[in-house]
């Protein structure tokens, strides 16, 4: 079982107006939080897939306008799902190294040394 704070979790929908939804919880493991695991895995699968759809697309010299523009518009939409579903797991971890004031220090794994 991982520890939590109690945060705010951004969920993986939107209010009908369109603002995102939050959650508060000390475990982040109820039914809501295990709700929005599943949509955020599925919108992640459905990115993968959309992807794959768009490369061959932008494969093919023969495509037209029209395929182009329903291919970016669907890219569009899972883009801007992946994005909130990063944001929210990025918000969830801990920061191992640094302090809680937000001061940053050096990880080790990204020095210049680690890269060779």
């Amino acid at each position: 079982m991982t520890a939590h704070t109690n945060t705010l979790r951004l969920l993986p929908w939107t209010t009908p107006e369109g603002k995102p939804c939050f959650l508060s919880s000390d475990t982040g493991e109820g039914v809501l939080s295990r709700l929005a695991d599943g949509v955020e895995a599925a919108q992640t699968s459905t990115g993968a897939e959309v992807l794959g759809g768009a490369r061959a697309v932008l494969a093919d010299p023969q495509v037209g306008a029209r395929e182009l523009r329903f291919a970016l518009a669907r890219v569009t939409e899972v883009l801007g799902d992946v994005l909130r579903v990063a944001e929210s797991r990025g918000a969830r971890l801990s920061v191992p190294y640094g302090d809680e004031d937000g001061d940053e220090g050096d990880d080790p794994r990204l020095s210049a040394e680690a890269f060779g």
